[in-house]
């Protein structure tokens, strides 16, 4: 017990000094360069506020969706040396089938076209 009361003292004891250290140390000398929005080394060159382009929302799902794929497939390897291996591969074998119809319907209505 008395282990555990000096480990929780001493974390205590040096997660203070080290903020305090911190507030007292840090320079906080606020300029216009640093108050304003960060633009790749340009100069800002309107409002950040501007709305931008609904594809930019599909293709992040898009990748979401497939990285969810890769990580539903990863144990697969594993999956067959269970006993019946045959549902394992009839499920893996409707997902991957499942995502391929959705992506081949967004590439028919032209969903990852970026031209007009």
């Amino acid at each position: 017990m008395n282990m555990i009361t000096f480990m929780i003292a001493m974390s205590m004891t040096l997660s203070i000094t080290l903020t305090m250290l911190n507030l007292w140390l840090a320079q906080s000398t606020p300029d216009s360069e640093k108050l304003s929005p960060y633009e790749c080394g340009f100069d800002p060159l309107g409002s950040a506020r501007l709305p931008f382009s609904i594809r930019f929302f599909l293709v992040a799902i898009l990748f979401l969706l497939f990285d969810l794929e890769i990580a539903l497939l990863l144990p697969l390897p594993w999956a067959t040396q269970l006993q019946t291996p045959t549902t394992t591969l009839v499920w893996t074998t409707t997902l991957i089938l499942l995502l391929t119809m959705g992506l081949i319907y967004e590439w028919t209505q032209g969903g990852l076209e970026w031209a007009e």
